[in-house]
């Protein structure tokens, strides 16, 4: 088979995987989405945290409930009737009454459940903003791993085209003899990789933005349209100690186990008090009919006043002390594991962060220059026969991988800031 026949089946091949790789692209369209608006949007459509929300306004009318007394019941009877003749006038002691009573608990108790509650509805409250943090993290980390996956997809067009050059350069010093056939199919080879490439990426970009979709509460399918320019700067962010003081007081996972710690403390209080009695006062008043001579007979009212005796208190009321007691030092214990969790985030958010900008600084200031001042260097003694093509088809793969580093640290950076905030629990983290 003659080179050129083979060259031109390559080229074919290269044909067809171009159109399988246009093919898989998502159309870019529709208004552009800023990190800003994704960000809103979330916090005003996603169904999560809308549940949450909805859990937390529930909460919130719980604790006056709690904290008023039990509905009084009424009754009506008729006493004394008898069943021969069911007449009312026939007895002197028939008489139809109605009555009311209420269930009183001792003083102190019903504001003890009521701060038990209010403690939990407001622990619910600081749930809600755990899990819009948790919800600004995702987004901002699936936003920039789109804004990542563009930047890599652009990196391997470029260097498509580059190699098509190459393509053509080998091609030519083969046919008039002072290449090896070997370089034309290397760089077919290579082109071939990329579009793999091209074709995985944007594979995992429709992937990434499904996911964004879905925490905006929008159709997964729908495209997701980045910005073209960014503000590449990265921020100098304030030292480890001071986010752990931040921290301290404004991430909600740590003041809602403290309400949690509160409300417990408050079940553990009610929990002695109810060795003490409840009470139940009533009155009833009685309708008596005069007799069948005619005389009048008094109307009757009866009142009441009952308490429960606590006789059982060793195996109940004490029982419920010691329960309450395990569950107030399990919500300590809670607290001070996740405090430990919270510095732990802290403390990862921070050197990762620390560790991509000093990626991101080395790749912009010398990695990726030098390895394009080598390609260039390569490229023109290849052209005049100094350079092996093999040598430079892997230096143009080397800078394409640089290149695509450098994207991935300045994404990694903004990744860990986004999570830096939700393990703060403040976007004033930086100096």
């Amino acid at each position: 088979m003659s080179p050129q026949i083979i060259f031109k089946c390559f080229s074919l091949t290269l044909l067809l995987l171009s159109a399988c790789a246009l093919a898989g692209e998502e159309p870019v369209s529709g208004q552009v989405l800023t990190l800003k608006s994704a960000t809103e949007q979330a916090v005003r459509d996603n169904p999560d945290l809308a549940q949450m929300q909805a859990r937390a306004q529930a909460m919130a009318a719980i604790p006056s409930q709690m904290g008023t007394l039990p509905d009084p019941e009424i009754s009506f009877n008729a006493m004394s009737l008898p069943v021969n003749t069911f007449n009312t006038r026939q007895e002197d002691m028939t008489q139809l009454g109605a009555g009311i009573s209420l269930a009183i608990p001792f003083p102190g108790k019903l504001a003890l459940r009521e701060q038990a509650a209010a403690f939990e509805a407001e622990a619910a409250s600081q749930n809600v903003t755990e899990v819009r943090w948790r919800l600004l993290s995702e987004v901002k980390s699936t936003w920039w791993l789109i804004f990542y996956l563009d930047r890599a997809i652009q990196i391997v067009e470029s260097n498509h085209a580059l190699l098509q050059q190459f393509v053509e350069i080998a091609r030519t010093k083969y046919e008039v003899g002072e290449g090896l056939q070997q370089d034309v199919l290397l760089a077919q080879l290579e082109l071939s990789k990329l579009l793999d490439q091209q074709l995985m990426l944007k594979a995992s970009r429709r992937n990434a933005a499904a996911s964004l979709n879905a925490l905006l509460d929008k159709p997964a399918n729908e495209a997701v349209r980045l910005p073209e320019k960014l503000d590449l700067q990265l921020p100098t962010i304030k030292q480890e100690n001071l986010l752990y003081q931040q921290a301290e007081t404004s991430r909600a996972v740590l003041e809602g186990n403290r309400q949690g710690i509160n409300a417990a403390q408050s079940r553990l209080d009610l929990a002695k008090k109810d060795v003490l009695p409840d009470f139940n006062v009533g009155a009833a008043y009685g309708a008596r009919d005069n007799t069948p001579a005619g005389d009048k007979r008094a109307d009757l009212l009866s009142l009441n006043l009952s308490m429960n005796v606590p006789i059982f208190a060793a195996q109940k009321q004490a029982k419920a002390v010691d329960q309450r007691t395990s569950e107030l030092m399990q919500e300590k214990y809670a607290l001070q594991d996740q405090w430990n969790k919270v510095r732990s985030q802290i403390s990862q958010g921070y050197n990762d962060y620390q560790r991509a900008k000093d990626q991101v600084v080395l790749f912009e200031t010398g990695i990726v220059p030098q390895a394009r001042q080598t390609v260039a260097s390569m490229l023109a003694g290849y052209q005049v026969n100094k350079v092996d093509f093999l040598n430079l088809v892997r230096t143009q793969i080397t800078l394409f991988e640089y290149e695509t580093q450098y994207w991935k640290a300045f994404t990694e950076a903004n990744q860990s800031l986004a999570q830096l905030s939700a393990a703060v629990g403040k976007e004033e983290i930086y100096e």
